[in-house]
């Protein structure tokens, strides 16, 4: 169990040793993100803007301006929500080459509750022109992805939680933006995750099993660029889609999956993620259970989509 945030801490921390050019920002809450490690190696090269997020979506598209590779930092409420307008006008419409690195996102933020849950960051920086947007699920993935946008020229948005996930991918794992990954092969069903609902779709996938049912399971790390190659062949193979996220069915990864087979090829699909609600003060693992973000859950909606799957499918 590795905290995503953990890792991208360590991860920055190590690319800061590699790479002079990399500069961290954070606004008042380098503990939270855990850019607080480059902070005390590289002081001269990091920035603190304070509860100022606005200021350092400008701070970072300045650096970034000046041929460096700022790494930006804050709550994915704050980043999506209170910076967006800089977000769009500073980084996205320009294309300057700046990583916004959003943790604490969707309702595992837990107890700090509805307000500081961001369970529509996602959609809102995918619909942004030129914006990458990344969400990994766990600890080594993260660090892969982390390596990954480093190199990438241009802004990106990266997705973390804030709790310790299980660990899916291997230490050494790579990650290649605009590409999903198949972890586990079936025909009957297919179940695409993304963030740490990938590691309950693997355990639902147990769950099918044992009933008959071969579920295949997609990662999605890469919500934009999606990997619609390998979405549209598991549909056609499969005939039947469940997603699975810690954020709203409206605009995520839900939602660019049904855009994609809407034009490539048509399956029916069952969305399992936050059904247009804000969430609540709580524990984290309580409040999966009460929006129905469990294995159980997937197990359910993979049921249902396989009754609704064509006869030729």
């Amino acid at each position: 169990m590795i905290a995503t945030r953990d890792a991208y801490g360590q991860a920055l921390l190590e690319l800061g040793r590699q790479n002079p050019k990399i500069v961290a920002l954070d606004a008042d809450l380098s503990g939270s993100t855990k850019t607080a490690q480059f902070a005390r190696e590289f002081p001269e090269r990091f920035f603190n803007a304070g509860i100022a997020e606005a200021n350092m979506v400008g701070m970072a598209a300045g650096l970034a301006a000046g041929g460096l590779i700022p790494f930006a930092s804050t709550f994915a409420v704050f980043a999506a929500g209170r910076a967006f307008e800089q977000i769009r006008q500073s980084l996205a419409y320009p294309r300057m080459n700046v990583k916004v690195v959003a943790t604490h996102g969707g309702i595992t933020v837990g107890e700090d509750g509805g307000s500081h849950q961001s369970v529509e960051d996602l959609a809102i920086m995918r619909s942004l022109p030129n914006m990458t947007v990344l969400c990994p699920a766990d600890g080594p993935e993260t660090a892969a992805a982390i390596r990954a946008v480093a190199a990438y020229d241009g802004p990106v948005y990266v997705r973390l939680g804030r709790g310790k996930v299980p660990v899916v991918f291997p230490s050494d794992c790579n990650f290649e933006i605009g590409r999903g990954v198949t972890l586990r092969d079936g025909d009957a069903v297919t179940l695409i995750g993304t963030g740490l609902l990938t590691a309950m779709a693997l355990d639902a996938a147990e769950i099918l099993a044992a009933r008959g049912i071969q579920a295949r399971v997609l990662h999605m790390g890469s919500i934009k660029p999606l990997d619609t190659e390998l979405l549209l062949k598991a549909a056609r193979e499969t005939g039947a889609i469940v997603t699975a996220e810690e954020h709203s069915v409206i605009g995520g990864l839900g939602g660019a999956v049904c855009e994609a087979l809407a034009e490539g090829a048509p399956a029916p699909v069952e969305r399992v993620g936050m059904r247009d609600v804000f969430g609540q003060s709580g524990p984290a693992g309580k409040l999966l259970e009460h929006y129905g973000l469990t294995p159980a859950s997937l197990v359910a909606a993979a049921e249902r989509v396989v009754a609704r799957k064509r006869p030729s499918a």
